[in-house]
């Protein structure tokens, strides 16, 4: 039930139609109290956590800090009343970050006003996009993206960007997209290194390593609650953040070289139209629609994943038109492209968030401190951002899961490595690119080569089975083949194929079976191929059959003419196919011999 109609009231069918659009009708009907209370908690912990994250994702993006604070208020709000997630933080990423930096460099210099607009134009086209795929209910194409593939690629990016950020560790010059030659600027420049940059860099980095592994413990040895002391932790980067500002104060370490943010305008997010420039946005409709399916992956990954955890669920093609929104928002409020954060998201989740008001809550916070806290953020140290981005994306760095996919499936470990390698050698456009175009790629092959099995029946029993895999009892007339896959011009020759050659290898061959209990569907290309299929086995002498044929494939064959042609029968079950059939050997009925073609 939908709506603002009491569950014993009857639904009008346009309030359904339209309130699929506006999961806000669903939940906020049923917001209370406790929810209330629930979701301003959760809020204000991930806005402790959000300003610091927006601010040093905004600079990993090549753009100037307020402008991730401006991507963490409307857009969150748009995927709160469009979005279907209870507990999903929308707002920056690193790697949507590093690939906005990537397109929109591609275009004009970081930071300049034509990149600031490139980054506009991003955010648009990418939320266009996915507010199309949701409207077509689309939400299936992410499955496109293997698991391999986007793990690599997200492992890659972590690398790239925990590299790309050790220039502001250091307190040193470097460029470049590829990891190949971020490491040959660093290499190079090396002998620049500024001293109080490194030492608070490397401090920061440090400490909130320990936040994240070490705090929690501590705190809970010295008598807190599991809870609370988790909440504290989370809160780690907003410490280091204060101390080493408060030391760059002190200490007057700016005037020692050490880079901090700046001013930042104390103002609402700006009403930004983004430019209207066909040549400039053909160049970024690729790299938009990547940002778009990159993004869209990685958040309904982590939404579906939290929403298992408490027995809810997701309507991914909603989820589109929710974080569609999120970037139209974006680019009409001075923002840059965004998505899901794992990390956010997680931390809102432990948090107790019970409903999408939370994100709207952190959107308050994130105002509040966009006009009353920046003054305060002029002496924050680039160097304490970056050590904030190098220990978020490390954990994105995964390398358990190339051994596991090793030992599970080589073609899948090929896509792995393969998206890393092309990721950090080339860049991160490169990488997307190899990785759906081998998530594709694998697709294809896998179907085009369907499993299929001779199988014979296990004693005492109406199952058949692989014979390879198992002892079955078996006819040298009778031949069955059990395919397992749905037939369509993707592997019909290759079915064609493999029958022909088990045929050949059975010369005392004078029934098979087809057996089609996994035959989903079938396809005109697969059908050719069983009418040739067929006919070769009226010339070879042998009845061609079919098995456990379900409903809506016996529609599409009854629609044809194999069944007319086909030179045996169509049987119910496999058990029956096979029982007849050797009872009919057995009693030395032969099948008709082929007719010879008359002569001229």
């Amino acid at each position: 039930m939908s709506g603002w109609l009491s569950p014993d009231s009857a639904t009008p069918p346009k309030m359904s139609a339209f309130s699929r659009y506006l999961p806000i009708l669903d939940w906020g009907r049923r917001y209370d109290r406790q929810m209330l209370t629930s979701d301003l908690v959760a809020a204000a912990i991930v806005t402790i956590m959000l300003i610091p994250q927006s601010l040093a994702y905004a600079m990993l993006a090549g753009l100037p800090p307020e402008i991730g604070l401006y991507a963490s208020i409307l857009p969150i709000i748009a995927y709160a009343i469009l979005g279907t997630s209870r507990t999903l933080a929308v707002g920056p990423v690193a790697v949507v970050s590093l690939m906005t930096l990537a397109a929109a460099g591609s275009v004009a210099a970081p930071g300049s006003a034509e990149f600031i607009a490139a980054a506009l134009i991003l955010a648009l086209l990418s939320g266009l996009i996915l507010v199309v795929m949701g409207v077509l209910r689309l939400g299936f194409l992410g499955n496109l993206l293997s698991h391999p593939v986007v793990s690599g690629f997200i492992t890659a990016s972590g690398i790239i960007i925990a590299t790309s950020q050790l220039k502001s560790i250091l307190g040193i010059a470097a460029s470049g997209e590829a990891l190949p030659e971020l490491i040959t600027t660093l290499v190079s420049n090396l002998g620049d290194i500024n001293l109080p940059t490194l030492v608070i860099g490397v401090t920061s980095a440090a400490f909130l390593f320990w936040v994240r592994k070490g705090l929690k413990p501590l705190l809970m040895s010295l008598g807190l609650a599991a809870r609370p002391a988790d909440l504290i932790a989370k809160a780690g980067p907003i410490a280091a953040v204060a101390a080493s500002t408060i030391a760059v104060i002190v200490f007057d370490l700016e005037a020692k070289g050490v880079k901090v943010v700046g001013s930042i305008p104390q103002s609402l997010p700006p009403f930004t139209v983004p430019l209207i420039d066909l040549a400039l946005w053909q160049q970024l409709a690729v790299p938009a629609l990547l940002i778009a399916v990159i993004g869209f992956v990685e958040s309904v990954s982590v939404a579906q994943t939290l929403a298992a955890k408490r027995r809810q669920r997701i309507n991914p093609d909603q989820e589109l038109i929710g974080l569609g929104a999120a970037n139209v928002a974006a680019a009409f409020s001075g923002g840059y492209p965004v998505t899901g954060g794992f990390a956010r998201s997680v931390v809102n989740f432990d948090a107790g968030a019970e409903t999408p008001a939370a994100g709207a809550f952190t959107a308050v916070g994130i105002l509040i401190a966009a006009l009353l806290l920046t003054p305060l953020l002029y002496a924050l140290p680039i160097a304490t951002l970056a050590a904030t981005i190098i220990v978020a994306v490390l954990s994105l760095v995964d390398f358990k899961t190339p051994l596991a996919v090793w030992r599970f499936s080589k073609s899948d470990f090929a896509a792995l490595i393969t998206t890393i390698a092309v990721t950090l050698l080339a860049g991160v456009e490169p990488g997307v690119v190899s990785g759906v175009v081998l998530s594709l790629a694998l697709y294809l092959w896998r179907a085009s080569r369907p499993h299929a099995a001779i199988v014979g029946r296990v004693p005492d029993t109406q199952h058949f089975r692989n014979v390879r895999r198992h002892s079955v009892i078996t006819n040298p007339h009778v031949l069955t083949i059990r395919i397992d896959e749905s037939l369509t011009y993707l592997n019909a020759r290759w079915l064609e194929e493999f029958v022909l050659e088990q045929v050949a290898e059975h010369p005392d061959l004078q029934h098979l079976v087809l057996m089609c209990s996994a035959v989903n569907g079938i396809d005109a290309s697969a059908l050719e191929s069983l009418e040739a299929i067929n006919h070769r086995m009226v010339d070879a002498g042998v009845q061609l059959h079919l098995s456990e044929v379900k409903g809506p494939v016996m529609d599409a064959l009854q629609r044809s003419h194999l069944l007319e042609a086909l030179g045996g029968r169509v049987f119910l079950s496999q058990h029956q196919a096979f029982d007849e059939l050797t009872a009919k050997v057995n009693r030395g009925d032969q099948p008709p011999l082929p007719v010879p073609p008359p002569s001229h």
